[in-house]
Formats: C-alpha cells, structure tokens, sequence
C-alpha cells in the first residue's frame, strides 16, 4: 500500500541548495557520489575503513551536504545529522522523516539546519559539547551523516543526460588542509570528538510538495566524520609524530650541545 509523504523542496531562488546545473551520473552505477561533503565548496576526501565511509571534521568550519539523484524518476531524501532530521531536527526512521526533493539525475547542495521557511542554518563542525544535538538534548547519535533516499512512484522513466562522465574525486583543499594540522596541534584535539552545531544563518526558502514514494529506501549512505587525531587513532589515516604527544615525548632529549642562549629582548 503506498503511502503519502511530506517532503521539502528548496525554492529556484535558493541558488545554493538548489542549484540549476545538475551532476551527470550512470544509471548502471547508482552508488557512486551520491552523498559528498563540502566545505568552502570543496568536495572532501572520504576514507574507506572496515565497511564504513569516514571524513575529516575541519574544526571550526563550515560545511554543506551535496546530495545527488542517481535514477531516472524523482527522489525524496531523508537527510540526518548527529540523529536530528536536517529538516525539522526530530528523531524518526527514514520512513517517516520529512524529506528533500530532487529531480531525476539532479544534484542540490543543503547547507545547514532548515529553521523556517525560508531561512537555515549552516551546519559547522564544532565539539560534542558545542554541538546542536547536545544543545536539544539529543546527542546520542553525533558524528554521523545519514542520507536514505525514496523513489517516487511513477510508470514514466526521465531520459538520462548525455554527459555520464563522472566527476573525479577532489583533494582536500588547502586552506582544509592547513586547517586541519592547526586544529591537530592543539593539546586537546586528542580528547575531542567531532559534532555539527549551527553556524551562520542564510536565505533557503522551501515549498512543501507532497510525494507518493516506495516503502523501502533505494539506497542509504552513512558517513562518519572525525577530527584528525581520531581518524589516527582509528587507523584511517597515519599518525604523524608531531601531532602525536605521546611519540613526541618518546623522542625527547635531556641535552643538546651548547650553551644557555640568552632570552630574547623585550621591545
């Protein structure tokens, strides 16, 4: 029995969450770049480990969700943060979440916390203390991105683009990168652990639509995301001594040759 869902889709006007351009892809393979993370409108690298998809937090920055249809009918997209709707911040199964829209074979970029009808939030990666979820009360989901996505019911099939290429996985920026080795050298990024709290505020408008859509999601993507010193510490990605206290302290030595300088004069 199908069922009726509400679900947003972000007005024309809102050029960032939905953009006119829209990212070609291959039917035959809908599994590819259908969730990517940006910041300054970057892409960021995403980290493959024991089954699961990893990102590194920025901390401090500002970040935003691209999501991407990969079927020839319309979609609607449960999108959650740290457990909260991306839409109203409830906590629900994907069936029952609100949900973005997106045209066969389009991209829209989602840039925060919607908090009206017309305004959100951006979402910026900050500490479990400072997060949004720990804010509500709500943190027991935090540093996870889940994205589950509906087929519209519907016996017509949109024709795909002619362009299929895929677009090639971006480095890190970096200006990210430099950001993320400040963030690492500081003595308490090896205790905390990454969130999503609200950042600046910005013009989204939304239309609610409603959708007949399957039972079932087609796919769901989840993405874990960590500051630096934790991805290390998980294996991701490999430690490097000089954010690594512990082997800093390893190498430590009780004389250098030479004698007492002198301290530097004050101006």
């Amino acid at each position: 029995m199908s069922r009726l869902f509400l679900c947003l889709i972000a007005a024309c006007l809102a050029l960032a969450a939905y953009p006119r351009h829209s990212v070609s892809a291959s039917p035959a393979d809908p599994s590819v770049g259908v969730v990517e993370i940006l910041v300054n409108g970057a892409q960021q690298r995403l980290y493959e480990h024991r089954g699961r998809w990893y990102v590194e937090a920025l901390k401090g920055r500002e970040y935003a969700i691209r999501l991407r249809n990969p079927y020839a009918v319309r979609v609607a997209v449960a999108l959650s943060v740290d457990g909260l709707n991306t839409i109203d911040a409830r906590q629900t199964t994907a069936a029952d979440a609100r949900k973005w829209v997106l045209d066969p074979y389009e991209s829209v970029t989602i840039s925060g916390w919607q908090t009206s009808r017309t305004e959100a939030r951006r979402f910026e990666f900050t500490t479990e203390a400072e997060s949004y979820a720990q804010a509500l009360g709500r943190g027991a989901n935090l540093g996870v991105i889940t994205a589950a996505m509906f087929r519209e019911r519907v016996t017509t099939i949109a024709r795909a683009p002619a362009d299929s290429s895929r677009r090639a996985e971006a480095p890190p920026s970096a200006a990210a990168q430099e950001s993320s080795a400040k963030a690492a050298g500081n003595a308490r990024a090896n205790d905390e652990y990454a969130a999503t709290g609200m950042g600046s505020r910005i013009d989204h408008a939304v239309t609610q639509v409603w959708l007949d859509l399957e039972a079932a999601p087609a796919q769901t993507v989840n993405i874990r995301y960590e500051f630096r010193p934790q991805l290390a510490r998980l294996g991701i990605l490999p430690v490097s001594p000089a954010h690594d206290p512990l082997e800093r302290r390893e190498r430590a030595r009780g004389f250098e040759p030479g004698f007492s300088p002198e301290p530097p004069r004050r101006r």
